[in-house]
């Protein structure tokens, strides 16, 4: 009899996307357009989108969704349809709770901001990344201990970790806040490290531009073209979580240090923000912030105003000299719409420049306004 192979190849999950738009007030995006973007970060965690659902309502439910909606949801899950349902929105614990008994436990239910935490783990390749993950992920599941199965095994503990007179539920928070407790010690000592690099990168007077900007807007292929970083860069949103810092000589013989950074996205809790100190420090002590653009797509007004936003309010930056790049224009569509739109860019910002890190149009221009913001 002949042998057969038996594959080992995880099957990708199938996830059913829903967004409550509540009161007409869904953020930046439309809900159309939030839920699009959904779709894309399922398609950077491996996920198969097979539908999706948008419920406008008048205020906030116990449920996330109406009943309705849910009932509507059940019947199509019992045909095998989705395994996976991930709301747009960050679920209170007792939302998700809630869901989860809607659909008896057989259905996973996670949410935008566990979704990208599940990228980031993907994406985290140096210890200072995975750490930071670990943080965040830690922060996000402590809250929502209460009705899910022990973690013990998962955080370390087991049979002599009980605290006297303590529950299950005790135990595993008191597990997970010293998880936390140990990250932040071990974090502490990599920001101590990579201060020291900073104060030896001082002590060589070399300028620093920190390449910003929402996810997927190009920054990786910009800096591999200026400096041959090789850093991975494909077209999936947070293709790049570790930081990279190159060294770039201008044509007027001048150094520079130019570093890749993490991208941003709308609806990004201030916890994710936080948990990622460490490397957005990279930004907050740089001499230039390079803010780049994926001017073709067609939310990048929505995308730099989002960048923006958490560069002021998150990072405290606001008087950094900032260069805006709006890449990709090769992908851009000749019209009038276009033309327009890139003017309106062109007339807000002083320090602008259209390029290609693909096909390396404006890339001299670029350089000469690295060298005029210094001079």
């Amino acid at each position: 009899m002949p042998r057969q192979s038996i594959s080992t190849k995880r099957k990708a999950e199938r996830a059913y996307l829903i967004c409550a738009d509540i009161g007409g007030d869904n953020g930046v995006l439309s809900p159309e357009e939030s839920i699009n973007e959904l779709s894309e970060l399922a398609r950077s965690a491996g996920a198969v989108v097979v539908g999706s659902l948008i419920q406008r309502i008048k205020k906030p439910s116990r449920n996330y969704l109406g009943i309705g909606k849910i009932e509507f949801l059940v019947s199509i899950a019992k045909s095998g349809k989705f395994d996976t349902i991930i709301s747009d929105d960050e679920l209170t614990p007792s939302q998700q709770k809630n869901l989860e008994d809607f659909f008896s436990g057989k259905i996973k239910i996670i949410d935008r901001t566990a979704l990208i935490l599940d990228i980031f783990s993907k994406r985290a390749n140096t210890r200072e990344g995975k750490l930071q993950v670990e943080l965040a992920q830690a922060e996000y599941l402590l809250p929502r201990l209460a009705g899910q199965w022990s973690h013990l095994e998962r955080l370390g503990g087991g049979i002599g970790t009980r605290g006297p007179g303590e529950t299950q539920i005790e135990t595993d928070r008191r597990l997970v806040r010293a998880k936390i407790t140990r990250i932040k010690k071990s974090l502490k000592s990599v920001m101590v490290h990579r201060k020291m690099h900073r104060s030896r990168r001082l002590d060589f007077g070399l300028p620093v531009f920190s390449l910003v900007g929402y996810t997927n807007a190009g920054k990786s292929t910009l800096i591999n073209l200026l400096t041959n970083a090789k850093v991975k860069s494909q077209d999936l949103l947070f293709s790049t979580l570790d930081p990279t810092t190159r060294k770039l000589r201008l044509t007027s013989g001048t150094n520079i240090l130019l570093t890749d950074t993490v991208g941003f996205i709308q609806k990004l809790p201030p916890k994710v923000v936080a948990a990622f100190r460490a490397t957005l420090e990279e930004i907050t002590e740089s001499s230039v912030i390079v803010h780049v653009v994926d001017i073709s797509h067609p939310y990048a007004g929505v995308q730099h105003d989002v960048v923006n936003k958490i560069l002021k309010n998150d990072l405290g930056l606001n008087q950094k000299p900032v260069i805006t790049v709006l890449n990709k224009v090769d992908k851009m569509l000749c019209s009038t719409e276009s033309n327009e739109f890139l003017e309106n860019f062109k007339n807000e910002f002083s320090n602008l420049v259209i390029v290609s890190a693909l096909d390396k149009t404006g890339i001299d221009d670029l350089l000469g306004l690295f060298q005029k913001v210094l001079t």
